[in-house]
């Protein structure tokens, strides 16, 4: 069921984009003035403004009722995820996240610093310390 939920959700989208890509915008009706009009006459005499339209909303609607679904989908399989879900594998997690791991990388003996290793070190110009 979610599957094909998934599939109309797809073809919607694309059917959505597609019309409005097909919708003229604002500034179209000024063609019209000049003989581009009679390109709208594939729909009839009142252009194709109230078939895309409402295709449009039809399209929109349909889209987010399946939205919705999908989302109560997703709740749903949250929810019966089981023992993934419960109190106490979240209990178990911070417990495993809590405990040291063994790190790969070897660790250096940290000799502490004598004074004669800090007479090596060359001071900065312009620092007479």
């Amino acid at each position: 069921m979610q599957t094909i939920i998934v599939v109309v959700h797809v073809i919607v989208a694309i059917a959505i984009v597609a019309l409005v890509l097909l919708q003229q915008g604002k500034g179209a009706d000024a063609g019209a003035s000049f003989g581009a009009g009679a390109s709208q006459t594939v729909f009839g005499s009142s252009g194709s403004g109230n078939f895309l339209v409402r295709a449009t909303t039809i399209a929109a609607t349909i889209f987010f009722v399946t939205s919705l679904s999908l989302a109560v989908f997703a709740k749903n399989q949250s929810t019966l995820g089981g023992a993934a879900n419960s109190p106490l594998a979240n209990e178990e997690i911070l417990q495993e996240a809590s405990t040291p791991v063994a790190s790969d990388v070897p660790q250096l003996d940290a000799a502490p610093a004598t004074s004669s290793d800090q007479d090596d070190v060359p001071s900065l110009p312009g620092n007479d310390n």
